[in-house]
């Protein structure tokens, strides 16, 4: 299916929509990531107080509302609740109206582009927490590139961009972490992290790729100057940049380009 948002009303609904969406989504990436970091099974089970283990009831799973109405606190046990799942479930939100407005169109790409967000939250917020960027979400995002060759019109085109820039850019780290393990005597770039550009450049390709690998080593680079770490997770970096360059790499290109 494929709308052209022409009108202001439409545009507004469908923004409405995938805001309630996005939060959604947000609520069970905290969940599930969560889980993950507390060695549990994110398949099964209800939502429960991280404090309390109190299983949440319909009034408490509700994203934002439930922490806005609460108070950030637990309604059982009375304890505070962090910050953070607030702040996911408004981004995831936030940046889900942001791929819409990026074109207006309802599509695939769009659909595409939801879903490797989710995943690049699900992924930081396990790697903040752990410093491990679990292989389940590289493989959703692979398989999610995938399904793309089925909906493209250029399916050569699309499978040929993705792979020189999934393994242009994956083997250019992969060698240069392996050189630099050699020279440092330790563990320079985690393997999540060389799988996580990977994937993100199958979306990317060669020349966005670049931009992102750019992209993503600044925004490591100003964590560990502003959190005034020698280690940080790196794939919140990559992450970022991930969809800095889906939203805005095209023209970014563009204009750098036109320079010349």
């Amino acid at each position: 299916m494929m709308y052209t948002g022409d009108s202001s009303f439409i545009t507004g609904f469908v923004c409405v929509v995938l805001f309630i969406f996005g939060t959604i989504f947000g609520s069970a990436v905290n969940c599930m990531a969560g889980r993950i970091v507390a060695g549990e099974d994110w398949t099964k089970g209800r939502s429960h107080c991280e404090h309390c283990g109190h299983e949440l009831g319909l009034l408490d799973l509700f994203p934002l509302l439930s922490y806005i109405l609460l108070g950030g606190k637990c309604r059982y046990c009375h304890k505070h609740i962090s910050i953070r799942y607030f702040l996911v479930e408004l981004f995831m939100g936030i940046c889900f109206v942001l791929l819409f407005l990026r074109n207006r169109i309802l599509d695939f790409t769009l659909v595409q582009y939801l879903i490797l967000t989710v995943i690049l939250f699900g992924l930081s917020l396990v790697d903040l927490d752990s410093y491990i960027i679990p292989d389940g979400f590289i493989i959703t995002g692979i398989i999610n590139w995938l399904l793309g060759i089925v909906f493209v019109s250029d399916r050569k085109a699309y499978i040929i961009n993705g792979l020189i820039g999934a393994f242009t850019i994956g083997g250019f780290i992969l060698v240069m972490s392996l050189l630099m393990d050699r020279i440092l005597k330790k563990e320079s770039m985690g393997g999540g992290d060389i799988k996580l550009l990977f994937m993100v450049c199958l979306y990317t390709g060669p020349f966005k790729g670049l931009l992102l690998l750019f992209l993503s080593c600044l925004t490591g680079l100003l964590f560990v100057i502003l959190l005034k770490e020698r280690k940080i997770a790196f794939g919140p970096s990559i992450s970022m940049a991930t969809f800095f360059v889906l939203m805005w790499g095209d023209r970014l290109l563009e204009w750098y380009l036109d320079l010349f």
